[in-house]
């Protein structure tokens, strides 16, 4: 009787073991990579049916909703900083793209750029962090690909994600809607996120240990619809250019301009001691868990309140109004009495920051 030898694949060496171009060739040792570490750790239905896209069933759409997909690649440096990674950054960043426009996420997918010779346990750590923001966020990742490149060509790991969601009808929400008299919300504290990066990058010790704001803003953005039906005209999240090139931009959409109160805007103390130790402003440093909400004026108080309610928006503030301005400058007040122009952010103020 003939019995026919299996080979043996010894698992993948997590403590000690390193990227290779195997990892990224098609082969035996790219699939022991993704069944190993990807899917034992977004593991999930439709990543289980092992095909090249996911085929799903999306929940049926009310009449009147719309689907949005939005997309965005992650290349933080350096990959593990206070308070995040690499790897729950693409997920928040993601999932916040898609709940600026009025959306609840459904799915996402997820794109790994390798650098040959990446540790495999940094790996596991960032996607572990990764699988326990999308399952926190109640979104799955469906469907991923993977890729390595020879060393010294990805500085570690590159991620791109995508995600898709739904947006419920008679929800209108884009940067063109911004009218005069409306109000301008901020949801928070600016600045953490940037701080808290290049403190690690730097290796910046301050007396006061500053952590990246990185959340999925989704649930504050459900909140906020449900106390104002129709209120709300503009999201954004301050990412990169912070806040100050996010109101620019959406000033020149709406061709509006903006006036905003220096004192009205909330800073953490010790973010704003680290910018004045390094000579950055606050207004251009990116956030990756705060939003922008531009609100008509009889809603501006409920939605302030559901805001200041909700986890995500307990330092939430009135910072300023829409007016009408031909050159769609956004102004400041300024503590001091006067008024200044706040432009957009010219050159990197912090490259690399998500």
């Amino acid at each position: 009787m003939s019995t026919v030898k299996k080979d043996y694949v010894r698992p993948l060496d997590i403590r000690h073991g390193r990227v290779d171009m195997g990892h990224g060739a098609g082969g035996r040792a790219a699939s022991q990579l993704i069944e190993e570490l990807f899917l034992a750790a977004f593991d999930n239905e439709w990543l289980r049916q092992g095909d090249d896209g996911a085929v799903f069933t999306p929940p049926p759409l009310p009449p009147g909703a719309r689907l949005v997909m939005a997309t965005d690649g992650h290349v933080v440096s350096p990959l593990f900083f206070p308070g995040g990674d690499v790897g729950c950054l693409s997920v928040h960043g993601t999932v916040n793209d898609v709940a600026m426009s009025g959306a609840t996420p459904l799915y996402l997918t997820a794109s790994f750029v390798l650098e040959e010779g990446f540790a495999l346990a940094e790996l596991k750590r960032i996607v572990d962090s990764m699988a326990r923001a999308a399952r926190e966020a109640g979104v799955p990742v469906i469907t991923g690909d993977t890729k390595v490149v020879e060393r010294g060509k990805g500085d570690g790991v590159f991620i791109s994600t995508t995600g898709l969601g739904v947006v419920a009808a008679g929800v209108h929400i884009s940067g063109r809607n911004a009218r005069p008299g409306d109000v301008l919300l901020l949801s928070g504290t600016l600045g953490e996120h940037g701080v808290a990066v290049l403190s690690q990058r730097e290796s910046l010790a301050f007396e006061t240990t500053i952590t990246s704001d990185t959340a999925a803003l989704h649930t504050l953005v459900a909140a906020m619809l449900a106390a104002a039906p129709g209120g709300v005209r503009v999201l954004r999240d301050p990412t990169r250019g912070g806040l100050a090139t996010t109101l620019n931009e959406v000033a020149r959409q709406s061709g509006v301009g903006m006036v905003l109160e220096e004192a009205a805007i909330p800073v953490l103390p010790q973010v704003d001691a680290a910018c004045e130790l390094l000579g950055l402003d606050p207004l251009y440093i990116a956030n990756e868990g705060k939003l922008i909400a531009v609100c008509a004026p009889e809603a501006a108080e409920a939605v302030l309140a559901a805001m200041r309610a909700h986890p995500l928006g307990q330092a939430a503030a009135r910072i300023g109004e829409v007016c009408q301005d031909p050159q769609n400058f956004v102004q400041m007040n300024t503590r001091f009495g006067g008024r200044r122009v706040v432009d957009w952010l010219s050159g990197e103020q912090l490259p690399r920051i998500c």
